[in-house]
Parts: C-alpha cells; sequence; structure tokens
C-alpha cells in the first residue's frame, strides 16, 4: 500500500533586498535600449560537446534577442540602477523577471554547456502531466538497470510499490536518478522519455538544449543553456506540481517492507531533504529569504549549475548559473545570490537586453484562468493555512523558523504574478504578453 507522505514547504518570505557596495569590473556595459529580434534563431550555434571550452562560442544563438547571442556580459544600465556584483566567476548565467520574461543582464547566456541535474526540470515539465500522483508503480530491476555509476539517489528499491507522488519527492528532493528510471520506466522507457524531453524542448524553443539522459548524467553531446534552463523553469513553475516540488524543504519517503518477529510486514518512512542549499541552508550559507525552488546540478562535467526562483515585494525572478569557475564550498548558490539580490535592486532600473520568448504554440492573447476547482473553496483553504490546518504550521510561524509550514503557491498569470497561502492556484493557460498592465 503506499504510504502517506508529510511535506513541508518553504514559504516565500518577502524581505527587503540588501546589496552590498559592488564595482563595475571588466562588463560590458550597454546604453542604447536592445533591439530584440523579431524572430527567434531556429538553430543552435554550436553543436553539443562534452567536454566545452575554457572560451564560450564567438557567436551564439539569439533567441530573445540579439544581445543575447553575443560573448561576455550584456547589461544596459539606467544611470541609478547598481552596478553588477563582483566576484560572479560562473562560464554563463542569466537574470530575468519570471513574469514578464524580460532578460535584465546575462553572461554567455546561449553557451551550450552540460546541465547536470538541472535537466531534471526539463524531465519534469515534460512528464509530469502524464500521470495522477496517485499512481502507483511496483519497481522492477530493469527499471533501475542504467542508473549511472555514482548517481545521486533518494533509495528506491526493487520489489517494492510507490505512488508516482513518492517518485517526484525523490526527483525534486533528492535528486534521485533512481526515481528518474523509475518514472522513465513508466513512461515507455529512457529512449522514448528522451525523445518526449527534446521534442518538449523544441516546442519551448529551448533550442540550445539537447538531452541524452533523462537525469542529467553526464553524457556525450548532453547540453543545455543557462538561458534555456531559465526558459524551461519559468514553464515548469505554471504548473502547480511543479511549483509544490520544487518548493518542499523535507519530506517522509517510503522504505523497505520488513517482516517482524510477529510475521507481520510493516514498511517504514525515512526523511529526504531538498539538495538546494538556497531553500534549505547549509554551513556557512543562509538560506535565501524568498527563495521558492527551483533546481540544483553538480557532475564531474558539468560543475556545479542552479536555476532558482525567489520573490521580494511583489517581484519574481529568475536565475541561472552555470559551472562557476571559484572552486568553493556552495560557490553557486552564493553567486545565484548575489545575482538575485542585483536583480531586485535593479528591477526598473534597466533596460532589458533580451527576452524570455514563449513556447511555439503559446496563445499570446494574454488571458488567464484559473485551474479547475482551484477557486472553489479558496476561502476556506487560505483559512485554513492561515490557522495552521492541513498539518502545517502557519506562514508566520515558518518565517520564524519552524520546521513545518504550508506550501505558497506561486502562479504566474497574465502580468499579475500571485504568491499566496493555502490552496488557491492561478496558471497562465494563455502566455503572458510584456508589458501588460
Amino acid at each position: 500500500m503506499p504510504v502517506s507522505q508529510k511535506t513541508a514547504r518553504r514559504p516565500l518570505l518577502v524581505t527587503s533586498a540588501t546589496l552590498l557596495s559592488l564595482s563595475l569590473t571588466s562588463l560590458t556595459t550597454l546604453t542604447a535600449a536592445p533591439a530584440f529580434a523579431a524572430k527567434p534563431s531556429p538553430k543552435p550555434s554550436a553543436s553539443p560537446s562534452a567536454t566545452p571550452s575554457a572560451t564560450p562560442p564567438a557567436t551564439m544563438s539569439t533567441v530573445g534577442g540579439e544581445l543575447l547571442g553575443r560573448p561576455g556580459t550584456q547589461a544596459s544600465l539606467g544611470s541609478d540602477a547598481p552596478v553588477l556584483p563582483k566576484g560572479i566567476s560562473a562560464r554563463s548565467w542569466i537574470v530575468a523577471d519570471a513574469e514578464t520574461g524580460d532578460v535584465l543582464a546575462a553572461h554567455n547566456a546561449h553557451w551550450r554547456l552540460a546541465p547536470a541535474s538541472t535537466l531534471k526540470m526539463l524531465f519534469a515539465d515534460t512528464l509530469l502531466p502524464k500521470f495522477n500522483k496517485d499512481d502507483t508503480h511496483k519497481v522492477a530491476s530493469a527499471d533501475l538497470a542504467n542508473v549511472g555509476s555514482g548517481s545521486s539517489m533518494v533509495g528506491i528499491k526493487e520489489d517494492e510499490t510507490y505512488t508516482v507522488h513518492d517518485l517526484w519527492l525523490g526527483v525534486f528532493l533528492r535528486s534521485g536518478n533512481d526515481a528518474v528510471h523509475v518514472l522513465a520506466a513508466k513512461n515507455g522507457g529512457v529512449k522514448q522519455t528522451v525523445a518526449d524531453m527534446n521534442a518538449h524542448a523544441e516546442e519551448l524553443q529551448a533550442l540550445d538544449t539537447h538531452a541524452v539522459s533523462p537525469d542529467g548524467y553526464d553524457a556525450k553531446g548532453q547540453v543545455s543553456s543557462a538561458y534555456d534552463l531559465t526558459l524551461i523553469a519559468r514553464s515548469g513553475l505554471q504548473k502547480k506540481d511543479f511549483r509544490e516540488y520544487c518548493s518542499t524543504v523535507r519530506a517522509k519517503f517510503p522504505g523497505e517492507t520488513k517482516k517482524g518477529k510477529n510475521g507481520k510486514r510493516t514498511r517504514t518512512t525515512f526523511e529526504i531533504q531538498n539538495t538546494n542549499r538556497l531553500l534549505t541552508g547549509d554551513s556557512g550559507l543562509d538560506a535565501y529569504q524568498g527563495i521558492a525552488g527551483v533546481k540544483n546540478g553538480n557532475t564531474t562535467n558539468a560543475g556545479a549549475t542552479f536555476t532558482g526562483v525567489a520573490e521580494r515585494n511583489g517581484k519574481v525572478l529568475l536565475v541561472t548559473v552555470m559551472h562557476p569557475e571559484k572552486d568553493e564550498h556552495n560557490q553557486v548558490y552564493k553567486e545565484t545570490a548575489s545575482l538575485l539580490d542585483w536583480g531586485f535592486k535593479a528591477a526598473g532600473k534597466v533596460t532589458p537586453v533580451g527576452e524570455l520568448v514563449p513556447p511555439k504554440g503559446a496563445d499570446t492573447s494574454g488571458e488567464a484562468t484559473a485551474e479547475p476547482s482551484a477557486q472553489a473553496g479558496a476561502t476556506a483553504s487560505a483559512s485554513a493555512a492561515a490557522s495552521g490546518g492541513a498539518g502545517g504550521k502557519s506562514v508566520a510561524a515558518s518565517a520564524s523558523g519552524g520546521a513545518g509550514g504550508i506550501g505558497v503557491a506561486l502562479g504566474i498569470t497574465g502580468s499579475v504574478l500571485v504568491l499566496l497561502a493555502g490552496g488557491v492556484f492561478l496558471v497562465n493557460r494563455k502566455w503572458p504578453l510584456r508589458g501588460r498592465k
């Protein structure tokens, strides 16, 4: 029988951004308003490479704008805008407005690099709609046969039965390649799943991305870019389940079924915690105020990669950082936090250098609707949430350090990003229009 789950999701904490005094060193600062490409380039500029060069290609894809195809840092700072942070060593990074899609600044945005487990965002965005979370799957040995050596694992056991919900917790919290392969098996196998992921990437216009393994495990020819990972995260965040899983801090996961001395078979659970250190904090690193996901990764070839989404004072930003050159503990998170701090301070004071494009088949009329049954019972859900109902603590309690915490949904709709405690989930059924009031 499936084991019931108790999960804790981190609330979005609205605070003021604190920015250190920074200098503008070795940056390309642009003063003219950017001219975005009317039609995104359909072809990436470089072929996939298992071992990227130390320098970016001279020309890259111009999806989202001509400036994004240029090597180096692209930023158009107003007279009162803060300078970009010093000490950012990542090969590639991007800061974007999650709702409007404006790219506030970027560095080698379309450089095709190994993505590591951030590729699991594409896996999730592709497969989440296919299965009901209450569906069950009994794990066969073939499901785990091709999990890469040294993979991160959540602890899936053969001949045990898991719900789809269990498996997604394993994917998002522990970055479990074993959970990915079991879900891929349920989807018809790794080959079918990779084909589905690549087709979905093309639909999203994430044209720098080429998946070879569904879990992000190092593979020849497997690449993505800071631009694409941000695009994929933005798509995923418009799905309720994606938002909930990527913001979950800790959860109970089913263990092995064992026979006791009395002959009765019982199944225990164990706690798993999210590997996103901006959600959980770590030694020498505080949890980032306002963080709500999304996904981290680290492999020998990719180095450290991370895409994060955070909210402050009604502004929601997406930042992706790929492969910091500085080899310090939690460096990818520190650089992400610095870029988020800058983005919140710079919002409204910079001219965008590009945009996150909509999917090919998106309806860009700008209208949005609530998910089915989202509005029904919303008041009751919000009331229960505020009082710590449904097994969770209140937002206030969680913000002050409570270990539990109710979920806070992040929804993107029209030109309004809604952050609500409890059960109201608004999603974009028609893609947001830039500049819509």
